[in-house]
């Protein structure tokens, strides 16, 4: 067995236990929302809701009929203060270290009665971050429920990340933009990269920068889908072309949803709403339906 064979056999088996500690974790005793259609689940980033607070963002979920979550760091964690506040950054720090625990807990509790499943947590490790700070993330992500961690970090930080991760039990999905810079995820050498030697680092596809960025997200996903813990889906024009609704774009949401669909690959697809349009719920029902229409096609 080579390498990538023990590789994509070994992130298969962690997310296979990740769910069957969350169903014997009394995950079920709620009822919960069911936004999983022919086999893919559809999600929201809830970034999508940045408009809103936390317990709005549910509400708009519920409200549209999505049943999974990969929760914005933003929503639990004062990061706009904190970049205007003096000394922002200590202060951020501060907070993720200081925090009880329980209060994450309560952030868990919450999705569970809304009857919302929490994917993962986006918590985005950078250079900067000292261990303690990483470690924090685990340990945020575990006590509110989610299954993984997704994260817009920097390639460097990649084997800090790993260590942590191996040590919680719990897979990282770095997250890709467009602009192709040093130390940044924008094409697929540099998940290669961050992957190199680090087991517990995955990927957190996002299918509209990658094609803004001149890549095939579904070339990628045939290829490596056993080391992708969740994708992002939005429409952008390729050439690093601007956001759009669904279906105005030139990325293939179609072609990966059904792609999934077909292939029964367990990747949940989390919908973030970026481009310009009206009210936010609006916009994620259309997209929500979008995501539907074309798997149910």
């Amino acid at each position: 067995m080579d390498q990538e064979t023990r590789r994509r056999d070994f992130l298969r088996n962690m997310l296979a236990t990740g769910v069957a500690s969350a169903l014997s974790g009394g995950v079920l005793a709620h009822e919960m929302i069911n936004s999983t259609f022919n086999g893919v689940t559809i999600g929201a980033q809830s970034y999508s809701f940045r408009d809103r607070p936390l317990d709005a963002a549910i509400d708009g979920m519920k409200m549209i009929g999505i049943g999974s979550c990969e929760l914005w760091s933003g929503h639990i964690e004062p990061l706009r203060e904190s970049r205007r506040a003096k000394n922002g950054r200590e202060k951020l720090r501060a907070y993720r270290l200081e925090t009880p625990l329980s209060k994450f807990e309560e952030i868990g509790t919450k999705f569970h009665e809304a009857g919302i499943a929490l994917n993962a947590l986006n918590y985005s490790f950078r250079d900067d971050f000292t261990d303690e700070e990483i470690a924090r993330g685990f340990e945020m992500a575990k006590a509110m429920g989610a299954k993984v961690i997704t994260a817009s970090g920097t390639v460097s930080v990649a084997n800090r990340v790993n260590a942590a991760a191996k040590r919680y039990g719990m897979l990282v999905g770095m997250h890709n933009h467009s602009r192709i810079r040093e130390n940044q995820y924008a094409t697929p050498d540099d998940f290669a990269a961050a992957a190199e030697g680090n087991e517990f680092i995955a990927v957190n596809l996002d299918i509209g920068h990658f094609v803004a960025a001149g890549f095939d997200p579904v070339d990628y996903v045939k290829q490596h889908h056993d080391r992708i813990v969740a994708l992002h889906l939005k429409d952008r024009r390729s050439n690093q072309g601007e956001n759009v609704a669904f279906g105005e774009g030139d990325t293939p949401i179609r072609e990966v949803l059904v792609l999934l669909r077909d292939n029964k690959y367990d990747i949940p697809a989390n919908i973030e709403y970026e481009y310009k349009g009206e009210d936010t719920v609006q916009e994620m029902t259309r997209c929500f339906a979008y995501c539907k229409q074309a798997l149910e096609s």
